[in-house]
């Protein structure tokens, strides 16, 4: 091969190397953090892989998500934490409550993070204030673990006659000591006593609610926890089973047959866990993105489950939910 050939061969193959490169460049790869089971969660991975969409991702095409699943096995989290860092992945969506984010803390201080949890991220030293989160997380507040006082309240007034309220919490969940208190003082506010009882496995409910059953509880409320979350199905049969009124974090414990539910919409924020993700993605800091706090909450009752009971549901209370499950 003559010199003017092969260098004219050298130039045409240097040409195409840019192309080649941009057919095998890997895609984004973005950690989906849950420290509860992919079977519940299903409609809020729906939400997430939305919110990618809205931000111009879609996986399996121009990003990746890994997902780890704790299956309610908190103590997990680290390890599923450190495998996802160590994958080198662009920004680790860690939902399912505080369990997850501070897992994923622990584990980075580099890689973008963006939170689900139900309490106060200031308080827990995620970020600096709302607006300016700083370093690497920021995410959503959703409000949940705050919200036990007034699940307390509307069940008083749904069953009025309950001078025993039984309250289901997680000892494990990090915001377990703080809903104690909550419910404890709300209770005292109405004139009503509270029964506690803990449960961080499934095999805990059948004596939790055996529990209930002889401090003769006549209601209940099951905290906000992502575990419970992803064993509404479970919690919703024991209530009916026992009779006992209930009342829940989420619509999809009413939607399940549930008495009653407060809280805000669940699917919304995973959305704007995936808004979030693809705006880092982009090029966005953590530090720049406000934590975002849900401004409207849901009441829904279920009363085909009032009926079963069988319980009247104050017709004040029924004009105020803002969806009625007949």
């Amino acid at each position: 091969m003559k010199r003017r050939e092969f260098i004219a061969l050298l130039g045409g193959a240097a040409a195409a190397w840019p192309l080649a490169a941009r057919g095998q460049q890997a895609v984004a790869v973005v950690g989906f953090l849950n420290s509860a089971s992919p079977d519940a969660f299903a409609p809020y991975v729906g939400g997430f892989l939305q919110g990618l969409r809205d931000g111009g991702y879609i996986d399996g095409q121009n990003v990746k998500v890994e997902y780890r699943w704790a299956y309610g096995q908190y103590d997990r989290l680290p390890q599923l934490a450190t495998e996802l860092v160590g994958q080198q992945v662009a920004v680790i969506v860690a939902s399912g409550g505080e369990p997850s984010v501070m897992a994923a803390k622990a584990a980075t201080s580099r890689t973008p993070i963006v939170f689900g949890i139900g309490g106060d991220p200031v308080k827990l030293g995620l970020v600096a204030s709302l607006n300016r989160p700083g370093g690497n997380i920021t995410g959503v507040s959703l409000l949940t673990s705050s919200l036990e006082a007034k699940r307390v309240g509307l069940l008083g007034e749904l069953v009025p006659k309950a001078a025993v309220i039984g309250a289901l919490i997680n000892p494990n969940y990090a915001q377990a000591q703080a809903q104690e208190a909550e419910v404890q003082e709300a209770a005292r506010t109405i004139g009503r006593q509270i029964v506690l009882v803990h449960a961080s496995s499934e095999a805990d409910f059948d004596p939790a609610f055996a529990t209930f059953k002889q401090q003769k509880a006549q209601a209940l409320v099951v905290a906000a926890d992502p575990f419970f979350n992803s064993r509404r199905n479970v919690l919703v049969e024991l209530a009916a089973r026992d009779r006992l009124p209930a009342v829940y974090e989420f619509r999809e414990f009413a939607a399940a047959g549930g008495l009653m539910s407060y809280g805000t919409s669940l699917v919304g924020a995973y959305r704007q866990y995936g808004v979030y993700a693809a705006q880092i993605l982009k090029g966005a800091r953590p530090a720049d993105l406000p934590v975002l706090q849900p401004t409207t909450f849901e009441l829904v009752i279920n009363l085909k489950t009032a009926r079963a009971l069988p319980l009247d549901v104050p017709p004040m209370l029924l004009a105020r939910a803002d969806e009625v499950i007949e």
